[in-house]
């Protein structure tokens, strides 16, 4: 462990040059590393340990992938994943993100943008909210923005950080259209182009909470234009308020 720790990173990769350069920038830069090099073997550690963000390669030895330990990771966590991954298509990219990773960068990477990912993943994650001490409600979902829980219909759902991050923007602007260069900026801390990454979790969002995510009424689409939370929908009673 370095002597000013920024947080426990738990590094699923198993080429050696990498994992040499991941731990050598990351406990310089003041994170401790933990590393996996099988997809058994990371999900025993993201079981066990506690971790404040994975870098997850898409392509593991034994036949596994990273798409495949990372769905399996978010049924009990939501940890932060960042995908690392040689696999550059549209495709490969929806599907990391799909299985419920937070980001993605493709390699070859350049380390200080990966470092300059990892900050902004637990920027987010720690920064305080506006509504830190409140509940953000809306008919039947309640989303408590101290403990970053939501329940929805008197159950809760698990959420992972960017989720929560997109939720949390939809909820306390509703009846607001909010285009998506506002939330690659308010969720991703990014300002480039990349409509792919709002659509990607809107879709996962629909699928948690609309009763019909083929006929959104909680969240919904205004073509060429960006996304409307809408709290008088088919799941909500009234406007979204906070306590």
């Amino acid at each position: 462990m370095t002597a000013a720790n920024h947080g426990r990173i738990l590094v699923v990769e198993d080429e050696p040059r990498y994992i040499r350069l991941f731990r050598v920038n990351l406990e310089a830069s003041g994170y401790e590393v933990v590393t996996a090099n099988t997809a058994q073997r990371a999900l025993e550690l993201a079981s066990r340990e506690d971790l404040d963000l994975i870098l997850l390669d898409i392509l593991l030895p034994g036949g596994s992938n990273g798409i495949a330990v990372c769905q399996q990771i978010r049924r009990f966590s939501s940890v932060p994943i960042i995908m690392l991954t040689a696999l550059a298509s549209t495709d490969d990219i929806v599907r990391g993100l799909d299985a419920g990773a937070d980001d993605y960068i493709t390699k070859p990477l350049s380390i200080q943008v990966l470092l300059a990912r990892i900050r902004a993943r637990l920027r987010h994650l720690g920064a305080p909210s506006e509504e830190s001490a409140s509940v953000c409600r809306s008919g039947s979902l309640a989303l408590d923005t101290a403990s970053r829980q939501l329940y929805a219909r008197g159950k809760e759902v698990l959420l992972t950080p960017t989720e929560y991050r997109m939720l949390l923007e939809l909820m306390t602007h509703p009846g607001r259209v909010l285009i998506t260069s506002y939330l690659l900026e308010r969720v991703w801390d990014i300002d480039r182009q990349e409509p792919h990454l709002v659509w990607q979790v809107i879709s996962r969002l629909r699928q948690k909470l609309e009763r019909d995510p083929s006929d959104p009424q909680l969240i919904q689409t205004r073509p060429g234009i960006g996304y409307v939370f809408v709290p008088d929908g088919d799941d909500a009673t009234g406007g979204a308020s906070t306590t």
